[in-house]
């Protein structure tokens, strides 16, 4: 179980939940993922977004998948994972977050989420807290994250 974080290239003329519908509408749970195939352009935005990210954020780990593109930040304050897929990225941060190291992990997310946006285009929204990643709040974020780990952390462990 992770936080999410969404980003997506919204189609020309439509919004970004009309452009979340369509691609939910064409997703099928049975079906095998579709293999990663990349243009160009999509090519040189991972390229930028992972010369950035190493540089603004510090030292990340990335590998090529047949789905996707993935990087995770190394050493503290904790693992951020980003998959690149093109025309959609997920941030995923694990719920091992409680009290103030969930407010240095969301705000790592957030930097690494308005980098994306800046080198690719792709609009960022955190569904978890129901806000763009571009102008909100990492501290709403990490409240949420903060909640829900301190409760994983009483009730699971």
């Amino acid at each position: 179980m992770t936080y999410d974080i969404m980003l997506v290239r919204v189609q020309p003329g439509l919004t970004l939940q009309e452009t979340l519908d369509r691609l939910n509408a064409d997703f099928n749970p049975d079906a095998d993922l579709p293999l990663l195939r990349l243009s160009d352009a999509q090519r040189d935005e991972w390229d930028r977004i992972l010369r950035r990210v190493s540089r603004d954020i510090g030292s990340v780990e990335s590998a090529e998948y047949p789905y996707g593109l993935t990087l995770e930040t190394v050493g503290p304050p904790g693992r951020v994972q980003l998959d690149y897929c093109g025309d959609t990225t997920h941030i995923e941060i694990a719920y091992r977050h409680p009290g103030p190291a969930a407010l240095e992990v969301m705000e790592l997310a957030y930097r690494i989420a308005r980098i994306v946006e800046d080198e690719s285009g792709l609009t960022g929204h955190d569904f978890e807290v129901g806000q763009p990643t571009r102008t909100g709040d990492p501290g709403k974020a990490a409240a949420r994250l903060s909640g829900v780990s301190d409760w994983a952390q009483h009730h699971l462990s």
